[in-house]
């Protein structure tokens, strides 16, 4: 009963998602797998006021196709709705207990998978469905969920944190509720199984016995095999920190102080500082990090993240009304040589709506700033700063952006090169239209929304030397032909490349005809673009699903010693697909969905051809020492002029008292004596 009860509750979440339409307001997220007690969704700008929980039938799985009633029990579960503004958060919650049976429980769970349902929540406006939440739940017993009054169970297992704990200190104890052989730390062998094999238990760390010291340590008395050079080789550590497994430094011990953004200046007399390079933390008059939050991990926002010297950045930190604080504006830079750089602040305010505020509203909150750092050499010259700030409703979450950027003294306009001259890893590259007045513009990806849809995705500037891949979900009208989806799919393939020429290098300059390579375009559509279907409700062949950009690249020099890399050619295809539609019996709805994608693929080019393999190379194999572990020619290396670490004058003279000795080693030893004497 439990695997069919399974089994329908995973056949109605495929059958719901075909029929999802991305047009229609939903809940987000719309599909939930439950594993817990309590789970929330949030309905945003629609007009529901009636929310309606409903469970599948036990024997069909099948849920109400129309359900307004307004029922928020149902069974075991309770349905709970709190409004903040247009936003209408939902929270579906267990009511029975989930304990695992004993002698003194009745209701109670049988099985360790105590519950397997599917759920419904329906968000109706005069008595129509206009948005759905689907939920699995898929719960399982668990002693630590705690008993009906809700006090923690006695027997529930309490596991210590192992930095600080010992944890695992019988490794060879891999049978429960039985005695391993051989494991005299098991707690499950009797002593008289313990005398069957307690002359050959387990040592060292697989049978827990981490009592005697080993012997790397320099307290331990050296055996009869120590060699003569161990007590220069020893290891000098405390019996608390052994390496075994499961000992650690105890809490009392380890340290508790927090990490200082101070940083230990040098105090040696006629030491100053000589500047920033590329890369290096900006410090303040304080010497601290200067620094703005930033981007990390999974989106999350680091507000004490340094700024790198000459790394342009941009950050979207979400933040409410409470964690919003004041940036510290008002801290000066070092300039690099010691000068005094205070920056320059100008203060923007945004006009927003703050009438519907339930509570009193936030003030001066800040939504964006931007930071330009003008720079020259190795110094920091002067720093202007642009202050975004406004009010906002004390339950509203705020996006606030973050820039900093670093312009030249020298430069005379603020457009942000990719590189000077050749391009810079990570960085967008350049394009333009050079027969027409655009500006110079970038190859863009899709930066998809949380529903991945074409038609709300944003772009993002295709960057240098990074392999990358974008996609999305194109909306497909039924009433349409093959060929007006073809067109429609090329279409929005092409808008992500609408020029026709590409930078060269990282500076290239619109004026400049020669700073440009134009993009190779092939073929759309394959042979049979011009079969013609009146319908989508069959097979539509050669649909332009994925577009391929290849970006061949090459080192055409080198400034400084760092390597300047160009851009060769671009070229870009179309990889054709058979599309269907997508139907499960009958094609109820007026749209359907096509997962479109695009892909850049950097192909880098010796800039000189490599020299071709020898006879003797493809013949001997054995002798190529790329392609064996022994490389015998590498025996004299440090005698070839390939050896660069010394001049060659004194690796022959070592070379040559090195023979010396060997003859002197062989003339003296036992072998060269007898035959002496014959």
């Amino acid at each position: 009963m439990l695997a069919r009860r399974q089994l329908w509750g995973l056949l109605l979440l495929l059958l719901l998602t075909a029929r999802a339409q991305d047009g229609d307001p939903d809940f987000w997220p719309s599909r939930i797998h439950m594993s817990g007690t309590v789970v929330s969704a949030s309905l945003v700008s629609s007009p529901a006021d009636v929310f309606s929980i409903a469970v599948a039938d036990n024997e069909t799985g099948m849920l109400p196709r129309q359900d307004c009633s307004g029922r928020n029990r149902t069974g075991d579960w309770s349905l709970n709705v709190t409004y903040q503004g247009n936003v209408s958060r939902v929270t579906v919650r267990l009511t029975r207990n989930l304990q695992l049976c004993t002698a003194n429980l009745t209701d109670c769970c049988v099985e360790a998978l105590c519950l397997v349902e599917a759920l419904q929540v329906s968000a109706c406006q005069d008595s129509k469905v206009v948005a759905k939440l689907l939920i699995q739940a898929e719960i399982y017993a668990n002693t630590s969920l705690g008993n009906a009054t809700g006090k923690a169970d006695d027997n529930a297992t309490v596991i210590p944190n192992q930095v600080f704990q010992p944890l695992g200190n019988c490794p060879c104890n891999l049978t429960a509720g039985a005695c391993d052989i051989r494991c005299c730390c098991d707690l499950e062998c009797t002593p008289e199984m313990k005398q069957l094999f307690s002359g050959s238990c387990f040592k060292g760390v697989f049978g827990g016995d981490v009592n005697p010291p080993f012997d790397q340590l320099c307290s331990v008395h050296p055996g009869n095999n120590a060699p003569d050079w161990f007590p220069f080789l020893c290891v000098q550590s405390s019996l608390n920190n052994t390496p075994f497994l499961g000992y650690f430094y105890q809490g009392s011990v380890s340290s508790t102080q927090v990490s200082s953004f101070k940083i230990p200046f040098q105090t040696i007399p006629g030491k100053l500082f000589s500047g920033y390079r590329q890369g290096d933390p900006i410090l303040t008059m304080q010497n601290e990090y200067f620094t703005v939050p930033q981007q990390f991990l999974a989106g999350q926002c680091a507000r004490n993240a340094p700024v790198a010297f000459l790394q342009n950045f941009e950050s979207n930190c979400l933040t409410t009304c409470k964690e919003n604080g004041s940036m510290l504006l008002n801290v000066a830079l070092n300039g690099g040589t010691g000068d005094d750089i205070k920056p320059q602040v100008t203060h923007e305010t945004k006009t927003t709506d703050i009438g519907s505020c339930t509570d009193t509203a936030c003030r001066d909150v800040i939504f964006a700033e931007d930071y330009m750092i003008i720079w020259e050499g190795k110094r920091i010259i002067e720093m202007k700063v642009k202050v975004l700030s406004g009010a906002i409703c004390p339950e509203e979450i705020l996006t606030q952006k973050f820039t900093v950027s670093f312009v030249s003294v020298n430069a005379t306009t603020t457009e942000e090169l990719s590189g000077n001259p050749g391009y810079q890893v990570g960085k967008p590259i350049r394009a333009a239209n050079l027969n027409s007045s655009d500006a110079v513009t970038t190859l863009n990806f899709w930066k998809p929304d949380a529903k991945g849809s074409c038609t709300l995705a944003g772009l993002t500037p295709l960057l240098f030397g990074l392999n990358s891949i974008s996609g999305c979900i194109e909306d497909v009208d039924l009433k349409d032909n093959c060929s007006q989806l073809r067109e429609n799919v090329a279409k929005r393939l092409n808008s992500l490349v609408q020029v026709s020429y590409v930078g060269k290098r990282g500076n290239s300059n619109a004026s400049n005809p020669d700073d440009w390579v134009e993009i190779i375009r092939l073929d759309t559509f394959g042979p049979n673009t011009n079969m013609s279907v009146d319908s989508l409700k069959g097979t539509c062949p050669d649909i332009p699903a994925h577009l391929n950009i290849q970006i061949i690249t090459a080192d055409v020099g080198a400034v400084e010693g760092i390597a300047q890399q160009e851009i060769l050619g671009v070229q870009l295809s179309f990889s054709m697909v058979t599309w269907q539609v997508q139907c499960p019996v009958i094609c109820e709805d007026k749209t359907s969905s096509l997962p479109i994608s695009a892909a850049v693929q950097f192909i880098k080019i010796p800039a000189q051809p490599p020299v071709p393999m020898t006879r003797f190379q493809i013949n001997y194999t054995e002798y190529d020492c790329k392609r064996n572990d022994v490389c015998w020619p590498e025996l004299f290396y440090p005698l070839t002029h390939y050896y660069t670490g010394e001049p060659y004058s004194h690796s022959l003279a070592k070379g040559l008292v090195l023979v010396f000795f060997i003859l002197i080693a062989i003339v003296l030893s036992d072998p060269w004596q007898g035959i002496h004497k014959v």
